[in-house]
């Protein structure tokens, strides 16, 4: 059995394969939140001219898959190294400096979205101890927003096995499939 077969058995393996489950899942809710955007604005748009009504739930709708979309959205940009950098300082880093940085980096940011998770769960209790609910819709607000701590937490893990993944290797890892010489690569290309 070679190293690679065996670094992908046992926990990594399962690691590996839920990763990319929660991957898959994520470009389903994203491809499935746009397009229902897109019909629920066309069908408003129709609506508005041919009736001369819009759909009155139509802005409420389009500002669940907003969330939905958003939220699905920040795990997949974490997990394929597809956030934002601001790199100008670390760029003019030596390798070792950018190292340390981006070990830095990763846990802080990891962390950071971690606790934001916890605080938006303790916001929709709050919320739905209100009782709040959409007019249009007639739907409790809570469930709306049930896609950002989900989102949140699942982004904070990426970050946090980003981070590990900084430890382990001796590269430069942005994300944990993505190396920073790659990125620079792809950069290029552009």
């Amino acid at each position: 059995m070679s190293d690679t077969s065996r670094k992908r058995s046992g926990l990594t393996g399962i690691i590996d394969r839920i990763d990319s489950g929660i991957a898959g899942l994520e470009r389903f809710i994203m491809a499935t939140g746009v397009i229902l955007m897109a019909v629920n604005t066309i069908a408003n748009v129709i609506s508005r001219f041919v009736f001369n009504h819009s759909i009155i739930f139509a802005e409420e709708l389009n500002s669940i898959f907003i969330l939905l979309v958003t939220f699905a959205g920040i795990g997949y940009a974490a997990r394929h190294g597809r956030h934002i950098r601001m790199s100008a300082i670390s760029d003019a880093l030596p390798e070792r400096a950018r190292k340390i940085l981006m070990i830095v980096i990763t846990a802080v940011t990891a962390a950071m979205l971690l606790v934001l998770a916890w605080y938006s769960v303790q916001y929709i209790m709050s919320m739905y101890a209100k009782g709040r609910v959409y007019p249009a819709l007639g739907i409790p607000v809570y469930l709306s927003y049930l896609w950002v701590p989900v989102g949140l937490f699942v982004t904070g893990v990426q970050y946090a096995l980003t981070f590990l993944k900084n430890l382990q290797e001796r590269e430069i890892y942005l994300s944990t499939d993505l190396r920073e010489a790659d990125a620079q690569e792809l950069e290029l290309e552009l």
